[in-house]
């Protein structure tokens, strides 16, 4: 990863005839433009939610304990 990080300013994803184009940038100005095949979206669909899921278990957690 890189040392210092710009904050995710722009997010974009668009369907192709060959999968997806994912364009992500940053507040330094950066643009980032990949193809993506619909096996790599679902990748990361997945390890979104799993994150995601997982953050929801821990506060449900801290709430029941309160």
């Amino acid at each position: 990863m890189a040392d210092v990080a710009e904050t995710l300013s722009q997010f974009n994803l668009a369907e192709t005839d060959d999968g997806f184009l994912l364009e992500i940038g940053g507040d330094g100005g950066s643009l980032l433009t990949l193809k993506a095949s619909v096996e790599q979206i679902d990748a990361i669909v997945e390890a979104l939610d799993a994150l995601l899921s997982e953050d929801d278990a821990a506060i449900e957690e801290v709430a029941d304990e309160s």
